[in-house]
């Protein structure tokens, strides 16, 4: 018997969906409506290095987006005064990016919604069925990290 071959991208499109809503409707969240998805979990990935310096590029590599992309998210970030670009001692060019007090308030608030809207996605699951969702996702990733069209090929 065929196994029904759905979409990966549509399924994780849709699920990203219902989390997102999921998020919102715990409550805390809707008190930054001026925040972005992308805001929230650049504001975690800072918080989880902050024992590190953290530039752009890493931000970059991190979120698999481009430098315009990263550029223009850190600007608006700034604005709202969620992070800081500071210079570092040991290179003039680099900046290394900080969170304010402000965001790490909104962070603790962020990760208590986040890890409720996991509790309720992962309920009825195994830690072995986690398991295994968590390495079907790092194969995804790496396919897509490690096709040619991606890299500017063909």
């Amino acid at each position: 018997m065929e196994l029904d071959r759905r979409h990966v991208g549509f399924e994780i499109k849709v699920v990203s969906n219902m989390l997102r809503r999921i998020v919102g409707a715990i409550g805390h969240a809707n008190y930054f409506d001026s925040l972005t998805g992308s805001n929230t979990w650049i504001i975690g990935y800072l918080a989880r290095h902050q024992d590190r310096d953290i530039f752009q590029k890493d931000l970059e590599q991190e979120f698999s987006i481009r430098r315009s992309t990263a550029s223009k998210t850190l600007q608006l970030m700034e604005e709202k005064d969620l992070i800081r670009r500071e210079p570092v001692f040991y290179d003039a060019r680099l900046k290394k990016i900080t969170l304010t007090e402000k965001a790490l308030e909104i962070h603790k608030i962020v990760q208590e919604d986040l890890e409720e809207a996991n509790r309720i996605a992962t309920k009825d699951l195994s830690d072995e069925e986690i398991a295994q969702f968590f390495a079907v996702m790092e194969k995804i990733r790496n396919n897509l990290l490690n096709d040619t069209q991606l890299q500017g090929g063909k």
